[in-house]
Parts: structure tokens; C-alpha cells; sequence
């Protein structure tokens, strides 16, 4: 039995076995291994090569593995360039490179970076047909793939852990599966016909993509965070300004278009990172004094915070559940506030030092901004309710 579908022949079958090779969807795995190589000193080339190779193994054993039970068990594809058996083949060679390749992580690292290799085969042993028929595996599995190369490429180097690599894979993991929502909606109609339960045929496209860009907000922000704390290097945050013009672009695209973009923009964010921990470029750079106003502080941050609620709400159209919802609350937060400035819980001493009932008067501002922009955010997000 020949091992390509179409043709044979030693080029046919160099053909057919060089198909499942999809960089597309290769590159962040493999530049996630990189990074973290990066991340983790870059001392031994070598070993980042070889934990490279070791994750491309376990890459292509997914790709085999989907082309395998969707066209030839299931039927979903039109077509493939591998036979059944040829299918099987590949993924026995492929299987066989990534434990070789394990064991020599072991034998020149430990036991722990090739235990950290596993769960990328694992995914993509699983992924079709157990991972890819409920919302969790079909959304998380690619993802978490990504992550645990990352952390595997960063020990390779490191020996150990750091809070910067566990707080960068996890940053991926959720953009990753904003992305990675976007693209199962491509495949709605098919996915739903199927009773295949991804994420957009549980919630519907529209609440997909509204997950989707929460998903990804949630990390760029997270990135931000981290960056201005110094858990990770201060020109991380430059990676998202790229990041977040693409998500507004592809914000109202169909679903693959969006997905396009995305993953293009994915390569920026990485390559952006990459440079970031390289070359470290606002290394230097301190963050801005706010203290400078004196007394007047605490109410200038007021000021800014309070025009971006408003600007909120207004947009939104819910000024007037706004102002319901801070009415409502409005007595039971000066309670809290005042009872907790009473006992010392804490203290503010950048302030005007004007008192309203007790309380100082930003205090009574802050009770008023905070609710008025959850509900602007909220109503920001949720949107038109059509799907």
C-alpha cells in the first residue's frame, strides 16, 4: 500500500509526508520554544535547537493526527494527501522523534524539561477526536501547547522556573485562546451541523467574539501590568500597542479574516517580546511621579478616571443605569469608607484635606467614578444583543 494519496513514487511521498507541515500554525509554537530560550539567557544554542525540534515533532504529530480522523474517519474533509496508512506511518515516525528526543532532554537536562515536552505531544495525540468535540479541549489545547513549549524552552536554559516565564505563558495561553475562539467560529455552521460544541456554537458568534476580544484585552492588559511591576521587562509593554490596532481592525471582520490577522498579529507580539527581553529598551526609563501635584493627586487621578466613566456611559448609552446603580450603592460604600478611615484601616495622605461627612472629598468621588465605569465597561462589552 502506497503511503500518498495522490501519485507515487519517492516524490509523491516526500510530497504528501512535507504537506502536514503547516507553518502557519507552527511558527508561535516553535517561536514560543525560542522565546523562551531567549528569556531564559540563550546559554547553550544547541539545546534551544533541540527543544525546537522536539516540539516540531509533537506539532506534526497533531497535524497527521487531525488529517487522520477528519478526512478518514469522520468524512469532514474533502481530501488529504495521506493515505490511512501513510497516515499512520507518519505518525509513528513523528512519535518516535519526539520521545527520542525527550529522552535526550532528560539526559542532558532532567527529568523535569522533558516532563515539561509531554503535555505538547499529549494535546496533539488527543486533540482529535476526544479534545476537539467539547469548548474547553477545542479552545485550550492549542494554547496550552504553546505555553508548555515556552516554559520547556525557558528551563532548557534556566534549570528552573521564574515568575516572569509562568506569568508570560500564561499571558499567551488566554490571548491564544481569544484567537483560537475566533477561528472556531470560521467553522460555525459546519461545527454546529456536526454537533462539534465549540465555544461559538455553545454561546453563538456574536458572544464568541465578545468572549474572544475579553480574552484578549484581559492579556494585553495583563502585559501592561506586568511590565509597569517589573515582573517582566519594561518593553514588553510596546508588544501591544501592534496587537491591540490589529484586534480593533479585526474586530467587525468575518471569522477568517479575523483569524488571519490575528495570527499574523500573534508573530508581531512575539517577535516584539523577543526584542523586549533582548535588547530590554525602557530599561531605564522610570515611571512617571504623580506626586509631583502634591495635595492635589489623588484628585487629578480622579479627574482622568472620572472623564474616562463618563465617556463610557455616554458612549454606551446608560447614563441613566449609571446613575441608578451608583445611587443605590452610593450609601452603603460611604459607610464602608467611613467606617474603615475611622479605625485606620488605611490612610490618604495626598489629598485636598476637604472633608464632607466625614470622609474626604475624594473619597466621596471615588464612590461615584468606580461604579459609573464598571457599568460603562460592562455595557462597552456586552454590545448590541444580536448574534
Amino acid at each position: 500500500m502506497s503511503i500518498a494519496r495522490h501519485g507515487s513514487g519517492p516524490r509523491a511521498t516526500l510530497g504528501a509526508v512535507a504537506s502536514q507541515i503547516h507553518p502557519v500554525f507552527m511558527a508561535p509554537p516553535l517561536a514560543a520554544s525560542g522565546f523562551g530560550a531567549v528569556l531564559g539567557g540563550f546559554r547553550d544554542p544547541t539545546l534551544a535547537l533541540l527543544h525546537v525540534a522536539v516540539a516540531f515533532a509533537a506539532l506534526y504529530t497533531a497535524h497527521v493526527k487531525d488529517g487522520l480522523v477528519d478526512f478518514h474517519r469522520r468524512g469532514e474533509d474533502d481530501d488529504h494527501p495521506l493515505t490511512r496508512r501513510g497516515c499512520h506511518l507518519a505518525l509513528a515516525g513523528s512519535t518516535a522523534l519526539f520521545f527520542a528526543g525527550s529522552a535526550a532532554l532528560w539526559a542532558l537536562i532532567g527529568p523535569v524539561a522533558a516532563l515539561l515536552a509531554l503535555p505538547g505531544w499529549l494535546v496533539a495525540a488527543l486533540h482529535a477526536p476526544q479534545l476537539d468535540t467539547n469548548p474547553f479541549g477545542a479552545t485550550l489545547g492549542y494554547p496550552v501547547g504553546i505555553g508548555f513549549a515556552l516554559l520547556g524552552g525557558y528551563y532548557v536554559q534556566a534549570r528552573s522556573l521564574s515568575t516572569a516565564v509562568l506569568a508570560f505563558a500564561a499571558v499567551f495561553v488566554v490571548v491564544l485562546a481569544g484567537i483560537k475562539v475566533v477561528d472556531d467560529a470560521a467553522d460555525y455552521d459546519y461545527d454546529r451541523s456536526v454537533d462539534k460544541r465549540t465555544v461559538a456554537v455553545v454561546l453563538g458568534r456574536g458572544e464568541a467574539r465578545r468572549l474572544a476580544a475579553g480574552l484578549m484585552g484581559v492579556g494585553m492588559v495583563a502585559v501592561i501590568a506586568l511590565s509597569v511591576t517589573g515582573v517582566v521587562p519594561r518593553g514588553s509593554a510596546l508588544a501591544v500597542v501592534p496587537f491591540l490596532a490589529v484586534v480593533v481592525v479585526a474586530r467587525r471582520a468575518a471569522a477568517e479574516l479575523a483569524t488571519k490577522l490575528l495570527v499574523r498579529a500573534s508573530y508581531l507580539f512575539f517577535a516584539l517580546l523577543v526584542v523586549a527581553v533582548w535588547l530590554r529598551p525602557l530599561a531605564g526609563v522610570a515611571l512617571p511621579d504623580v506626586t509631583a501635584l502634591g495635595p492635589y493627586t489623588y484628585l487629578a487621578t480622579e479627574v482622568l478616571w472620572g472623564t474616562v466613566a463618563v465617556a463610557l456611559v455616554v458612549r454606551a448609552g446608560a447614563v441613566r443605569a449609571a446613575a441608578r446603580t451608583t445611587a443605590v450603592l452610593y450609601p452603603f460604600a460611604y459607610v464602608w469608607d467611613w467606617y474603615t478611615l475611622a479605625v485606620g484601616v488605611f490612610t490618604i495622605p495626598m489629598r485636598t484635606g476637604v472633608e464632607l461627612l466625614g470622609i474626604p472629598i475624594e473619597e466621596h468621588l471615588f464612590m461615584l467614578i468606580v461604579p459609573t465605569m464598571v457599568v460603562g465597561v460592562h455595557e462597552t462589552l456586552a454590545g448590541p444583543s444580536d448574534d
